[in-house]
């Protein structure tokens, strides 16, 4: 079913980097969400009422969030794709988020209603009703909703959105909330207990963690989040796999919204190669991540000595010595002054978040190691910089000899 909509309304349906299929993945993602919630929280709400049970009820409005949410959503990614413009240079895509925010907000006072009206319930038990009829309706529910997750969580993926995905989680909750209500009408019709009131209580609940749930996911990346291992890993190796490249470090992501990524990174590269030919590398690498990834990408060119075997060697025993304090730890834009009576031995330590030691125990250390190093008779000093990690690119920053 999900292909056959995907076909039948969306046109390129294969290029999902072009934004404007981007915007009709959305749109119909938005519509289907509104006219199944709709037609479910009918049937739940005229159950609900007919037969006095307020978990039934509790699940209809839980439907129409789904609703609104989807109008939301909606909304959100016809205004996303709006060209930027001069007060917004990197485009409007971030109204995505602000939509997922929204979203949660509103399932968030939903939920508390729910809630009181559920303990009201829960003092004050009245009879509910059983019938076939509720059964049904619910069991339709399940269905639904177990196709939307499924809807939701593919559209998600080939687009690459967090808040269809967001909404497919959402879907299988109320899977789970409606087989909650589902059990205690049939254990109320069959055993008289009263259980209408408490399992109301427990959808509120559900209700409550899910926007939550949604509301971090929409937050984080408002907040500047640190990008994916995926995207950093891909990122390094396909800046690496570039012929004359030889280390890259200094990775900085910014995203303004689902498909607005802008980056910058540093790229070591021999400093005896032609400069000229450095730098048709480097534009062909950023060419390459705008036209295939759309990814902005910046590139800092660090040229580095490859052909003095001196500075090679002193390089890799430095870096071995830092590995030393923690795998964690990297060096780049290293250099080496010679002087009469000592050598000076210049780098960049690269520190993750949340590293044990401080920047100027650690730069201690790393000098205090270096100035011990068993070098003949020659002495040297570290002057050391420490440079604090935006994202990690795992296997980069490694010099690995090619030119």
């Amino acid at each position: 079913m999900t292909d056959f909509l995907v076909k039948r309304f969306i046109k390129n349906s294969t290029d999902v980097n072009d934004p404007a299929v981007r915007t009709a993945y959305g749109n119909l993602a938005g519509a289907v969400g509104i006219f199944c919630n709709v037609l479910l929280c009918a049937a739940k709400l005229a159950v609900g009422t007919l037969f006095g049970s307020i978990s039934i009820t509790a699940d209809a409005v839980n439907n129409l969030s789904d609703a609104s949410s989807s109008v939301i959503t909606l909304v959100g990614f016809r205004l996303s794709a709006k060209p930027a413009d001069d007060e917004h240079p990197y485009g409007h895509a971030r109204i995505e988020y602000l939509a997922g925010l929204a979203v949660s907000v509103m399932i968030l006072v939903i939920g508390v209603e729910l809630a009181r009206s559920s303990i009201g319930k829960i003092l004050s038990p009245t009879a509910v009703e059983f019938s076939l009829v509720t059964v049904a309706v619910l069991l339709l529910s399940i269905g639904v909703k177990l196709w939307m997750a499924a809807f939701n969580k593919k559209v998600g993926r080939r687009i690459g959105s967090a808040a269809l995905e967001a909404t497919a989680m959402d879907s299988r909750n109320d899977v789970i909330s409606t087989a909650a209500v589902l059990a205690a009408s049939v254990v109320s019709g069959l055993t008289g207990l009263e259980l209408d009131g408490w399992m109301g209580l427990g959808v509120a609940l559900f209700i409550l963690w899910s926007g939550v749930g949604i509301l971090k996911e929409t937050v984080d990346p408002l907040l500047g989040e640190a990008p994916s291992e995926e995207l950093t890993d891909y990122i390094g190796k396909k800046v690496m796999s570039y012929d004359g490249v030889l280390g890259t470090h200094d990775l900085m992501v910014h995203d303004y919204g689902p498909g607005r990524r802008f980056a910058s990174v540093h790229v070591e590269m021999a400093a005896e190669n032609d400069v000229m030919q450095s730098h048709d590398i480097i534009d062909n690498i950023e060419r390459d991540f705008q036209e295939n990834d759309h990814i902005s990408l910046i590139i800092h060119y660090d040229p580095i000595l490859t052909g003095d075997d001196a500075v090679g060697t002193a390089r890799e025993w430095v870096k071995e010595l830092v590995r030393s304090i923690s795998p964690e730890l990297s060096i780049h834009d290293f250099r080496m002054v010679q002087g009469p009576s000592h050598t000076n031995l210049i780098f960049d330590t690269v520190v993750p978040h949340n590293f044990p030691l401080s920047d100027a125990a650690l730069r201690k250390r790393i000098q205090s190691l270096v100035e011990t190093h068993d070098a003949g008779e020659t002495k040297y000093y570290a002057v050391v910089t420490i440079d604090h990690s935006y994202a990690a690119i795992p296997g980069a920053c490694k010099t690995d000899g090619k030119e």
